[in-house]
């Protein structure tokens, strides 16, 4: 099969049989054999009637409903462990992006051999207040903390080599940074293609407050897990040393003082730097118990989904 469109949604009712018809219409004047996957993420609007009126009309159609809304990383997780395609593309449901772009992106990954083809919405059309400025804003921050030279990693439309998707875990609110998440598991042939950006036509934008700050919360933690996460000894273990250094050299100081330099001084226990030597061991002493924690956590953790699919349409 040549491409796997996975399609996550939450209520978007109105687009998604006008949204098929145009990518199933792209597909057949290319000649390209494909499958759309739509993952339902606990629509509340009848999205997944929808679903199964188009899966009717079209094989190529397979449908995901979760039992609730679990997040767009979510959906993109459990769409790309169903795709057969060589090539997998993502797009949103609000017919923002255009399915028109679909074989060039394809091209793009099987003759020019990119990883991934990122999307750029170069113009928008969204309020300029309220997301673009914010996204800008963002995709700043995100370019300065990754080290990936993208403009907008919030962009819905990307390829992957099938590959990628099938080696990287989206996980979290970590579906704006697969990217950088495949860097990390060694796919860095990715280049950035800009896209067209349509007006939204139906429903209204998910986009938020909530949205942008768990955006950035989510790009440090990738920050530190590409950076200590196999390792988690060598961050806290290294914080835990420093911090009882520290503490100990207060402690070798007062002692030597008390016992050579000043005999007839305060006690040790009235002096502030006995609390700080002991504090700074105590909180030296906790940060190397967590890397032994984080070690045993990495070694034992169970690998399952965390989400629940409560339909399956695909035959």
């Amino acid at each position: 099969m040549d491409i796997s469109v996975v399609i996550p949604l939450l209520n978007e009712h109105d687009s998604l049989e006008e949204l098929h018809d145009w990518i199933a219409s792209v597909m057949q004047s290319n000649s390209l054999s494909y499958e759309i996957l739509f993952i339902d993420d606990g629509s509340t609007d009848g999205s997944w009637n929808v679903i199964q009126k188009l899966r009717k009309k079209n094989t190529a159609v397979v449908g995901l409903k979760f039992s609730k809304n679990f997040g767009k990383s979510q959906a993109l997780h459990a769409g790309f462990a169903r795709t057969k395609g060589d090539v997998v593309i993502t797009m949103d449901a609000d017919l923002q992006d255009s399915p028109d772009e679909i074989p060039e992106l394809y091209e793009m990954i099987k003759k020019q051999g990119y990883d991934i083809v990122s999307g750029w919405k170069k113009k928008r059309y969204d309020s300029f207040f309220a997301k673009n400025l914010p996204s800008k804003l963002f995709n700043w921050a995100a370019r300065k903390i990754s080290g990936l030279s993208l403009h907008d990693f919030n962009c819905g439309l990307k390829a992957y080599r099938s590959e990628v998707v099938k080696t990287v875990e989206v996980y979290g609110e970590m579906h704006r940074y697969i990217p950088v998440l495949a860097v990390n598991a060694g796919f860095s042939n990715i280049v950035e293609k800009v896209v067209i950006h349509q007006a939204r036509k139906y429903g209204k934008t998910k986009f938020g407050m909530e949205r942008f700050i768990n955006g950035f919360l989510d790009l440090i933690t990738i920050w530190f897990i590409s950076k200590f996460g196999r390792r988690p000894m060598h961050f806290f273990g290294l914080l835990g040393v420093i911090m009882f250094m520290i503490g100990l050299g207060f402690a070798t100081y007062l002692g030597i003082d008390k016992l050579f330099l000043n005999p007839s001084g305060r006690l040790i226990a009235n002096r502030p730097e006995f609390f700080i030597a002991l504090t700074t061991m105590v909180i030296g002493t906790q940060f190397f118990v967590a890397g032994f924690l984080g070690e045993i956590v990495l070694q034992s953790r169970p690998n399952k989904n965390r989400y629940h699919i409560s339909e399956d349409i695909n035959v």
